[in-house]
């Protein structure tokens, strides 16, 4: 196994252990998850930035490396639907701002999770199609613009729900503005995931067409 399927690789076994210090009650467990994304994140970068300057591309990493972001991303959102519903029933998510007396959180909800789910899951399920008509649908820039959004949104909200275990003195430094990044964050990937899918779809209807 070359080097780039091993980041791949690597990047699935993070995902497992990011999942269990988001879950795991313990000193500094969200800095923990943090990191663990972070590094994750990064081992996509770097797995496609070998694999192309050395020439390693394979058919493996081909298959797993999407999927491995995926299974990340997902894992993520996932994770923090359940996070942040136990904070919203304890009072302890922060606020981004106020809309008259209503206050606006940070908080990813089941719908944005199932937006970005049914995204993937209907982007592979028409990429397959076309893999039987022997047509490879290359990646366009929104699908990389889209990843890129998810990671950011998603470190925003950890790094929020860390901040707690940094001390008063970095909590007050973010509260004033780190929640309402977050929420620019959230729901810009939450947007540009259904706008890149839509676009997709659109762009190969021909692939789906066909079979109507």
């Amino acid at each position: 196994m070359n080097l780039p399927n091993k980041l791949t690789v690597s990047r699935l076994a993070l995902t497992v252990l990011f999942v269990v210090a988001i879950f795991w009650q313990v000193p500094f467990n969200d800095t923990v998850a943090l990191l663990l994304f972070i590094t994750a994140s990064l081992t996509d970068v770097f797995d496609g930035l070998i694999a192309r300057r050395r020439n390693l591309t394979t058919n493996f990493g081909i298959l797993m490396d999407p999927l491995a972001d995926k299974v990340l991303i997902c894992s993520a959102f996932v994770a923090l639907v359940e996070r942040h519903m136990y904070a919203a029933a304890a009072g302890t998510l922060p606020v981004a701002f106020h809309i008259g007396q209503r206050a606006i959180y940070p908080k990813v909800a089941a719908w944005m999770v199932v937006v970005i789910v049914a995204r993937e899951l209907v982007i592979t399920g028409l990429r397959l199609l076309a893999a039987s008509k022997n047509v490879v649908l290359a990646a366009e820039r929104y699908g990389k613009h889209k990843t890129f959004s998810q990671t950011v949104a998603v470190i925003a909200l950890l790094t929020l729900e860390a901040a707690k275990e940094w001390g008063s003195d970095i909590l007050t430094v973010l509260t004033p503005w780190g929640p309402a990044i977050a929420l620019i964050a959230l729901w810009g990937a939450v947007t540009l995931t259904a706008f890149s899918g839509a676009v997709y779809l659109w762009r190969n209807r021909h692939i789906y067409l066909a079979e109507t």
